[in-house]
């Protein structure tokens, strides 16, 4: 049986590389049927607001790759309710379906996996 993964995706979307590979990672991963999970933590959490305008800042556009991941079989998405809140952001729609977690559902999640990486 395959290893589980929990991907923890950190990084705002445009502050660099990070959250394009972590999409990346977890694309691969559903293409070869791997179990993975993604939490959403931290400036992360900005990747699933809605109407991002990345062309103000000449950047690639990631709201595909997120819509992808259900498509890939990524359906255990989570997001830091914590990280909402400190950024003002707690009631705010998000553009995927990912459940809402506190800081003890986020240490379970780790212990749940096997593999947690994080970007």
């Amino acid at each position: 049986m395959a290893k589980s993964v929990l991907l923890i995706s950190r990084q705002a979307p445009w502050a660099g590389i990070a959250a394009a590979e972590a999409l990346d990672i977890a694309l691969a991963a559903g293409a070869f049927d791997l179990p993975l999970s993604i939490l959403f933590m931290d400036d992360g959490v900005l990747q699933l607001l809605e109407q991002q305008q990345p062309q103000a800042l000449e950047q690639k556009d990631l709201s595909a790759n997120l819509q992808a991941l259900p498509m890939f079989g990524i359906e255990q998405l989570y997001v830091a309710q914590h990280c909402l809140t400190v950024r003002g952001l707690a009631d705010s729609p998000l553009a995927l379906a990912a459940e809402r977690v506190d800081d003890q559902r986020i240490q379970q999640l780790i212990r749940q996996h096997d593999y947690v990486m994080t970007l």
